[in-house]
């Protein structure tokens, strides 16, 4: 098997460097080889049997065709600012123009037209003003939000259009390793049912998503491909009723804020706001139960959940921070017996784990109906707790009552996209014919930012 361009993973990375191939009129034999099953093959049993099912041996919230885009709330950021490292590599202009080529193609396959955050002056500066004042930063971005059923439509859309322009997909494909050979990368090693195959081809680019980051550190360190431990993010999904986030909600969708709360001054940031939206649950591998939020165009609940992420930094001789976060992961499902916790703020403050029966009588219901009420402080590392803590009162101060006592906390949320790959401005790494991208490679996060590399990447591959 031999190709002109090889892709492994089917997120946006990977498809958006197809897409701008073949919109340069590219003849080159291209194939996308992807772990998981075709967008509409895949679904989640847990709508029918109202608890996660630990699917083996992936779980299809977070595999296949678009990664886990699929099941995302689908959140377009529109802005430069916003979505990992990318400008530093290219160039903040590059990036802001490419994200609006990358918009009109959404567009085109059935993205909603309308772009929340826009037309909201007045409200926005009060909104800043309190933010100031509570020692946070409001980062300005508007959404497009596409919707998590809305999803799979725009995916199967393109997932078509590839095919029937001449793009092999091959799905049920691991890929288990890259192939070298004095110093270039000629493709990769797959398992194609149960059996090792070599495929070959001139440029190989991996684009294996959050959930394959931790594999490509392993390649990284086993054939000195240069990279460097960077950020891993820990911390806890957040939801409160509707009714505490309305102004925010209608003015901004998606609160971006920052802050750096003593006494660490570590980096904390809201993340991935779903107004009426879902606590969900992803599983990767070794079992490992993370926590994340859905939100669907049109099918609302009367809640709003909100990461909150706090950033860590490790410096020598420690560089093992995804496994760091993993290890966190593991206790916090120990602790839930596999499950996730859910704990009430006010509870955290007073010392003590939440009861089911203290749920049930609380103003928020949540929306994960198998998250399990516990301590999730027994879990997550004092360092990042208090930044936690801390970064809540001062969101409380923007976002009236967002500290309440019944605000509940979900653990773990965890991002991993620490292993940051040394490449060039071309994605070149120091392996000749290997380029990494989307957010396994470090430098992205989010579906624009991933999108926008793997269109750059397609320019140079034309």
């Amino acid at each position: 098997m031999k190709y002109d361009t090889l892709i492994v993973g089917a997120g946006p990375a990977g498809i958006f460097t197809a897409i701008e191939m073949l919109r340069r009129g590219s003849k080159k034999k291209i194939l996308i080889v992807e772990k998981g099953k075709a967008v509409e093959k895949r679904s989640c049993p847990k709508a029918k049997t109202g608890h996660c099912m630990n699917c083996k041996p992936y779980c299809h919230i977070t595999t296949g065709f678009s990664g886990a885009g699929a099941f995302s709330d689908g959140k377009l950021s529109l802005s430069a600012s916003v979505g990992g490292d990318l400008p530093n590599l290219v160039g903040e202009d590059l990036v802001q123009q490419t994200i609006d080529y990358t918009d009109k193609i959404y567009l085109e396959f059935g993205a909603d037209e309308n772009i929340e955050g826009l037309n909201n002056d007045e409200e926005v500066k009060e909104i800043r003003r309190n933010a100031i004042r509570a020692g946070l930063r409001l980062v300005d971005c508007p959404i497009r939000h596409l919707g998590t059923e809305k999803n799979h439509e725009i995916y199967y859309a393109i997932e078509q259009y590839l095919l029937n322009n001449g793009v092999e997909i091959l799905f049920g494909c691991e890929c288990s390793n890259i192939i070298l050979k004095d110093g270039k990368c000629l493709g990769i090693v797959a398992m194609i049912n149960g059996n090792e195959t070599e495929i070959l081809a001139d440029n190989t680019v991996i684009a294996a998503g959050r959930r394959g980051a931790d594999w490509l550190e392993k390649i990284c360190a086993a054939y000195n491909i240069a990279h460097q431990p960077g950020t891993v993010d820990i911390g806890v999904r957040v939801e409160v009723r509707n009714e505490v986030m309305e102004t925010v909600n209608k003015v901004l969708y998606e609160s971006k804020l920052i802050g750096y709360p003593r006494p660490f001054k570590n980096k904390v940031r809201t993340f991935c706001q779903n107004p009426g939206g879902f606590v969900s649950q992803e599983n990767y591998d070794n079992d490992l139960a993370v926590v994340n939020g859905h939100s669907y165009k049109d099918f609302k609940s009367s809640n709003t959940n909100v990461a909150i992420l706090c950033s860590h930094n490790f410096n020598q001789p420690f560089n093992q921070p995804i496994a760091y976060a993993q290890k966190i992961g593991e206790l916090s499902n120990m602790l839930g017996a596999g499950h996730i916790l859910v704990q009430r703020y006010g509870d955290i403050l007073d010392g003590k784990r939440t009861w089911a029966k203290e749920l049930a009588q609380s103003n928020v219901k949540p929306t994960l109906p198998d998250a399990v009420a516990g301590d999730i402080t027994a879990a997550i590392p004092y360092r990042t707790m208090t930044n936690i803590i801390n970064f809540i009162e001062a969101v409380d101060q923007v976002v009236p009552g967002f500290a309440s006592y019944e605000t509940l906390l979900y653990s773990p949320e965890l991002k991993f996209y620490s292993n940051r790959i040394r490449m060039d401005e071309d994605f070149n790494t120091n392996v000749e014919g290997l380029h990494c991208l989307g957010d396994s490679s470090g430098w992205t996060r989010g579906l624009m930012m991933a999108s926008v590399m793997g269109v750059l990447m397609g320019r140079k591959l034309s």
